[in-house]
């Protein structure tokens, strides 16, 4: 008779019965890794029972503008890993990568050029770009949904503002040109006093992020895309805690001295200009 360290696993599995083919195949694989890792590690009860005060205080700091567990998949490449999964692009398609904790859904319509950074500290930055189809043709009516941190890194959300500050979408016209004035992304660490920032500091591991500006890219007919566009000179771009940095969406910030703006307007301090054309994948193009 099989010793009970190893029986467990079939017995636990022989009691399913799910209704759900799909949930019964991934509830499987969850079991016998689970299990294996276990025995793998020798897993001892008082690490178990930390395992299970964790997860718990996880849960317990998660409010509806902070979620811990988002964090705690973001930090050990969950999310990115999901991300590449669900989301194979042919070549020459923007990349995707994660969403991030501070996604504030219903930012408001501006139109565009506007400046979506207005009385929010940061060095004034100027985006402007394209976007195409994979063949290069200009796609019309796109939604850029975009969003950032100020110029030290702190959301809306983290500094309890009630008013969505430096988000905005905007649509695009026939040409698929957009252009906007938002300010220039700053590093940052993601919260670090709760159970996730114990689990890195353990681990070794910082908790920044480097600057980084986010876009949901949404066009008829096409991949919905979300991505974020990084500085070249951001510190972290090669270990950025979420492991969100991808080689074709680091772009370089290009630096001004004070005086007029691609937009036209004046500009008494340094400024800087920030140009990416997105290339989108027809829906057809996109491998299931």
């Amino acid at each position: 008779m099989a010793s009970r360290e190893f029986s467990i696993t079939q017995d636990v599995l022989d009691r399913m019965q799910p209704e759900n083919e799909r949930f019964g195949t991934v509830m499987v694989s969850l079991i016998r890794h689970l299990h294996d890792f276990i025995r793998d590690v020798q897993l001892t009860e008082e690490e178990w029972m930390a395992a299970i005060q964790f997860l718990t205080k996880t849960g317990q700091i998660t409010t509806d503008k902070r979620q811990e567990f988002i964090l705690l998949s973001d930090t050990l490449g969950v999310s990115i890993l999901v991300d590449a999964i669900n989301h194979r692009l042919p070549e020459g398609a923007t990349e995707q990568t994660v969403l991030g904790p501070y996604y504030w859904e219903g930012a408001p319509r501006l139109p565009m050029g506007s400046d979506i950074a207005k009385g929010i500290k940061g060095e004034p930055c100027f985006f402007s770009g394209q976007v195409t189809s994979l063949n290069g043709s200009p796609i019309e009516g796109v939604e850029l949904d975009v969003w950032s941190g100020d110029g030290e890194g702190n959301y809306d959300m983290q500094l309890g503002s009630d008013e969505m500050l430096c988000r905005a979408t905007f649509t695009t016209g026939n040409d698929g040109k957009y252009w906007f004035r938002s300010i220039k992304p700053f590093y940052y660490p993601v919260p670090d006093d709760g159970p996730v920032g114990d689990m890195l500091r353990a681990m070794g591991r910082h908790p920044n992020r480097p600057g980084h500006t986010h876009f949901i890219v949404r066009a008829p007919g096409h991949k919905t895309i979300v991505t974020h566009l990084f500085p070249s000179d951001s510190p972290y771009l090669d270990s950025d805690t979420v492991f969100g940095v991808k080689e074709g969406l680091i772009v370089d910030f290009v630096r001004h001295e004070p005086g007029v703006a691609p937009t036209g307007e004046k500009v008494d301090v340094p400024f800087y200009t920030c140009e990416y054309h997105f290339q989108l994948a027809p829906l057809e193009a996109v491998k299931a």
